[in-house]
């Protein structure tokens, strides 16, 4: 399965759909506005069978026995900040999976080896795609610990680490 966070207007999830009719993926969008539009959308191109929406937080859906650690790929555009979708991500992913996140051009350095480890990720690779298309690529090296993700709203107030755009770091014991 793929799970593609906050896909909004479907991109790059209606995209990957398109492109790659054999994989099952999941649009997870926590507007029900969007939500719904995604929804008529794939049921309009004939995806149900293979594509489904959930208008629930990623904070929630992490949680849900379902969803977690059942996904070999996690993308992210916009999601939010580095801390935001890491944690959001990792809980959907298996071991060996990898999130794919949209980086800005100047984003090296925004995804702390420390930080990641609680979550069981590493940076795998960071850089360009295209011009001005630059990507960062985080693996599942374990599966992500049951505290994460934390209660809806917590990753955002409260992020694991801040990379370049500060931030501060929860203390664990």
């Amino acid at each position: 399965m793929l799970v593609d966070l906050g896909p909004g207007g479907g991109v790059p999830g209606l995209l990957i759909a398109g492109w790659w009719p054999t994989q099952r993926l999941l649009l997870q969008e926590a507007s029900t506005t969007r939500a719904a539009w995604l929804a008529e959308t794939v049921e309009g191109l004939g995806w149900i069978d293979r594509v489904q929406v959930d208008a629930r937080r990623a904070e929630e859906a992490g949680r849900d026995p379902s969803r977690r650690h059942a996904a070999l790929v996690v993308t992210a555009r916009a999601f939010g900040k580095p801390a935001v979708t890491a944690e959001c991500g990792a809980p959907f992913l298996r071991p060996g999976g990898v999130l794919v996140v949209a980086e800005p051009p100047d984003g090296v350095g925004r995804w702390p080896v420390e930080g990641l480890s609680l979550l069981g990720l590493e940076l795998a690779w960071w850089g360009a795609m295209a011009p001005g298309a630059h990507v960062a690529v985080l693996r599942a090296v374990q599966a992500c610990p049951e505290r994460y993700p934390r209660r809806t709203g917590v990753p955002n107030r409260r992020p694991l680490f801040g990379g370049a755009e500060g931030g501060r770091r929860e203390r664990h014991p």
